[in-house]
């Protein structure tokens, strides 16, 4: 009885209240009584004690906002780690042929395949840095995307340039440049794509993958651009008054282009008119400003769910924004999250979160 007033006043200080609303003075006259209710009593308070300690100090995985977020994403859902230890993990993408997930290792120069069967494998190294360009940086590939026919195209921020894997079975792998410059100048280091329905690739042009930013020697283009690169025009400059462009979409009937620009300055998601010669009517779609005051990260990845969804990695997570606008909600891995991709079928959306491969089911 002496145990478990003194248990009591401990929860309590704490904000618990142990069996709800049971009286203190109810327990203690049941264990009392005799030692085999105390017993039981004793083992049942300790093991629902436990139980929500464990249940208030879990993360939180899920904030909802709108209900429609639960037609997505069940709010029971959980995180599950798949993989961990990368430099800066990023650029994820589903490959069907190989029924696994690929995603790059940024400052590692490698790109890692995962899949349910064996787990994660080495699968490309060097993924981005070759010297083809020059630099001063080390750093790989970082958004990743399959073209009509299934080739890999990677986005290098070391060659700086947009480029191709030339086979998918190889010793050692070798890529063809599609495009690397700009009215005959370096581009930055391409960051991130998306592919419209003819085939052309929409391209972000931070500078990342330079030492010094904006600032570097090396830098030849005087903005951060988004582009547009197709095998029968070649390259078009789309859009270059953003301070930092990254991750990409388009909308499903391919009207309106989506920007993350990822500056703690301004971190907004753009939205664009997609006329045939750019981007026209640029607006903030989405402000996370007030949001990345108080939650780790800003909108870095973008992707479009076949509902329509956006799922845009930025300030706190993978928020879920509707084509409005509205925030749906945010999965909460509790770290900042580079980017996310939908396996074939859309049953998981994976996440590369800092350092980590994670996953949860959609």
């Amino acid at each position: 009885a002496q145990f478990c007033r003194r248990a009591f006043c401990i929860f309590n200080k704490i904000g618990l209240q142990p069996l709800g609303n049971l009286k203190l003075s109810f327990f203690v006259n049941c264990v009392s009584k005799d030692s085999f209710t105390m017993k039981y009593l004793t083992l049942l308070f300790l093991s629902f004690c436990f139980y929500t300690l464990s249940a208030q100090d879990g993360p939180q995985v899920l904030e909802i906002l709108d209900p429609r977020m639960e037609i997505l994403i069940s709010k029971n859902a959980k995180i599950e780690i798949l993989a961990e230890g990368f430099g800066w993990a990023e650029g994820p993408v589903w490959i069907p042929e190989l029924n696994g997930i690929l995603f790059s290792d940024v400052p590692n120069n490698k790109a890692y395949l995962w899949t349910e069967k064996k787990g994660l494998s080495l699968f490309l190294y060097p993924s981005g840095m070759t010297n083809h360009a020059p630099n001063n940086k080390s750093a790989g590939s970082n958004g990743l995307g399959l073209d009509s026919d299934g080739n890999l195209i990677l986005c290098q921020h070391g060659d700086r340039s947009i480029s191709r894997l030339n086979n998918w079975f190889f010793e050692e792998p070798k890529y063809d440049v599609l495009v690397d410059h700009f009215n005959g100048k370096w581009l930055n280091s391409p960051n991130d794509l998306v592919f419209d329905k003819q085939g052309s690739i929409y391209f972000t042009d931070p500078p990342y993958g330079l030492r010094n930013g904006d600032e570097d020697d090396l830098k030849e283009l005087n903005f951060n651009g988004v582009f547009k690169w197709s095998a029968r025009e070649e390259v078009k400059l789309v859009e270059k008054n953003m301070s930092r462009p990254n991750g990409i979409a388009l909308s499903l009937d391919e009207k309106t282009a989506y920007v993350a620009n990822s500056d703690p300055a301004n971190d907004v998601i753009m939205a664009f008119d997609v006329l045939e010669d750019g981007f026209l009517n640029g607006r903030i779609f989405f402000d996370g400003n007030i949001l990345s005051q108080t939650r780790e990260g800003l909108f870095d990845g973008l992707k479009m769910h076949s509902s329509g969804i956006i799922f845009a990695t930025g300030p706190g997570g993978v928020l879920l924004l509707d084509s409005m606008g509205v925030h749906l909600g945010t999965i909460m891995p509790g770290k900042k999250t580079a980017n996310c991709s939908f396996d074939k079928d859309e049953q998981y959306l994976y996440l590369t979160s800092t350092d980590v491969l994670a996953r949860v089911k959609l």
